[in-house]
């Protein structure tokens, strides 16, 4: 959705198909990194703790990591899994962003609900909420806050 090439990270309907690092470099000016996500794919314990252990080593050892997306199907209730990776994310001071998917799947009432949901879930741990965002790829709802989100992001890093 963002850099307009739908050939550029690969998709699918299973979860789990992003089993490394992958780093995009975008307008020769900064990077767009893709990790594993770390939450339901059909993998061994053993593959899910691989992926674990490099993903909190990547984020842990970044010095030049400005921010990071976390990508939340906005149909599905707050998980667990989620909630605990926000947390963490918050303990380890790793820069973040919630951003909501799949919103044109659901209507604009149950939107206002699910981030509704997740602001109460995360207020009982949360001071301050983590900045968030609403998205979709097929509509490119999104698209532009994000990517002036970005842009400024970009120049506090310079």
């Amino acid at each position: 959705m963002l850099l307009n090439n739908e050939k550029l990270a690969k998709t699918s309907s299973t979860p789990g198909k992003t089993q490394t690092i992958n780093h995009f470099f975008v307008n020769e000016n900064w990077y767009l990194v893709d990790l594993p996500g770390y939450g339901y794919a059909r993998v061994s314990k053993q593959d899910r703790g691989k992926w674990d252990r490099m993903l909190w080593d990547y984020l842990g050892n970044r010095e030049n990591l400005m921010c990071m997306f976390v990508l939340v199907d906005i149909r599905i209730e707050p998980q667990t899994i989620d909630v605990n990776f926000i947390n963490k994310l918050g303990e380890n001071g790793i820069p973040f962003v919630i951003v909501f998917t799949k919103t044109d799947k659901i209507s604009k009432k149950k939107i206002e609900d699910s981030v509704e949901s997740y602001k109460m879930v995360l207020n009982e741990v949360w001071e301050e909420l983590p900045p968030m965002m609403v998205t979709s790829a097929n509509t490119k709802l999104g698209k532009e806050e994000i990517l002036n989100f970005i842009s400024d992001v970009n120049k506090k890093f310079q």
